[in-house]
């Protein structure tokens, strides 16, 4: 069954995952283990900054070239055997890849991980079609058992201790002993080892991703930390290469530099365990590898982006960098905002997949802090992003009526200085008596957000104009 956006429903969602202690002790050990590693990490590599100069270079003059580099990279796929299909929606390539499998009578298919994938839904597609569909990333193969969608970029399964793990395992694997051990995590792992081998021998076609695409050579790029993604190229008769348009970079000098980016920001490592250059189908020399090629190009919306103010989060390559260190995804996880691309650059990027009526949430599920346009690798300005949405959604009349009132009311009062300062001054007064001795609210009006959670610091003197003027005074001759 297909997976309907919740976008909409984020403020509720975010309430239910605070209350969730499970989930707030999984995220808490998130927020503080992948910065210490990233930032290990980053300390290593002198050039790490230059590098990210020259990443958002690359794409930027991917981008004003789109066209160029597209139909170089469909040149050469095809001068190697294989074949480039264009998507101009999510249903066109859930239909393509379907049609791939009737041609090939296919009866299963096992999936790397691939978040394009997610974003249009393929698994259910498939499977509402009568195709047995296996994930065989470890993180994602848990949360298809569950009937769960990923909460987080790189670790899908991020959200889950290891007994729910465990007793999912117990439950789904329904031919082994119930009673068995499942308290080491090594367990776990050879469990799903087991399993997952079976389906590698007998699948009929093999579905990734891709990290990359390169021009210069017609390869797919796609890299992760499991044999599985490899075992799903070259095992199955037919690779089917799922990815969006956004993926292509000229050279593979200039795929190789994004590399360097990428397992850092996100894990911590210098390169991920595996980086696999796909290149057409298995030729006559080849010991193994698929006897056909496709990859299916999705735009979904992309296109429109370019030449625009969002084209810069089509920079993005998923490392998950802005997620780990947003103090908001941190403590709500990423099945609070509804849909497949969770934090920072799920604001970013969702409203103009899905639209601001169904994702406008989003870009407001932010402090603003500016810790993931920080980290991010490939420089995306993502507050900036963020802070577009938001205007165009007050330029679209979405915004609640107490929010839009009270906004009109902070700009009368910007236009008007000297009632502006007035009125601030006669606040703070009133809060400052009202805080009394301990100088603290443990309660306020039009801010039960704020107070529910923690005591407000009450004003402890003169507005900041105030001080402004005095200081000025003071340093007149």
């Amino acid at each position: 069954m297909m997976h309907e956006p919740t976008s909409d429903a984020l403020p509720a969602q975010a309430r239910k995952a605070l209350k969730n202690t499970k989930l707030q002790s999984v995220l808490e050990a998130v927020g503080q283990l992948f910065p210490l590693v990233r930032q290990a990490a980053v300390e290593k590599l002198p050039e790490f900054d230059a590098l990210r100069d020259v990443a958002a270079q690359i794409k930027d003059h991917t981008f004003a070239n789109l066209d160029f580099y597209l139909e170089a990279f469909e040149e050469k796929v095809e001068r190697f055997g294989g074949h480039v299909h264009w998507a101009r929606t999510a249903e066109e390539a859930r239909q393509i890849v379907y049609t791939i499998c009737k041609q090939e009578k296919a009866r299963k298919v096992i999936k790397g991980k691939s978040m394009i994938t997610e974003e249009i839904d393929l698994n259910a597609y498939l499977e509402d079609h009568d195709l047995e569909v296996v994930e065989t990333d470890l993180g994602e193969y848990i949360i298809q058992l569950r009937g769960e969608r990923p909460s987080h970029i790189i670790g899908p399964a991020l959200h889950l201790t290891q007994k729910q793990i465990s007793e999912t395992f117990v439950e789904k694997h329904e031919a082994l002993d119930p009673t068995r051990s499942m308290e080491d995590p090594q367990d776990l792992l050879n469990e799903a080892r087991e399993i997952l081998r079976k389906h590698f021998f007998t699948a009929d076609i093999g579905i990734t991703g891709a990290n990359m695409l390169v021009a210069e050579t017609g390869s797919a790029v796609v890299v992760s930390n499991e044999g599985n993604g490899g075992l799903s190229m070259t095992m199955p008769k037919t690779h089917i290469v799922v990815t969006s348009l956004d993926k292509i970079v000229p050279t593979l000098n200039d795929a190789a530099t994004i590399l360097r980016l990428l397992a850092r920001s996100a894990t911590g490592q210098e390169l991920t365990t595996y980086s696999t250059f796909i290149t057409g189908p298995k030729r006559a020399e080849d010991t193994d590898g698929p006897e056909n090629f496709h990859v299916v190009l999705l735009d979904n919306g992309r296109s429109n982006m370019i030449g625009t103010e969002f084209q810069d989060v089509l920079r993005c390559i998923r490392c998950s960098a802005c997620l780990n260190h947003c103090p908001v995804y941190t403590s709500i996880g990423g099945h609070a905002y509804g849909w497949v691309y969770p934090g920072p650059i799920g604001a970013a990027l969702t409203p103009q997949l899905l639209g601001l009526k169904q994702a406008r949430h989003l870009p407001n599920a932010s402090t603003f802090c500016g810790k993931c346009e920080e980290v991010c690798p490939m420089r995306i300005p993502l507050t900036k992003m963020m802070r577009y949405w938001r205007e165009k959604e007050f330029e679209r009349h979405l915004t609640p009526g107490t929010t839009r009132f009270g906004l009109g009311a902070w700009a009368f009062l910007a236009r008007n200085p000297r009632l502006y300062r007035l009125l601030s001054a006669c606040a703070a007064w009133v809060l400052k008596k009202a805080a009394g001795r301990k100088g603290r609210l443990v309660h306020l009006p039009l801010a039960g957000g704020w107070t529910n959670a923690r005591d407000m610091p009450a004003p402890e003197g003169k507005t900041f104009l105030n001080l402004w003027q005095d200081q000025k005074k003071d340093a007149a001759p």
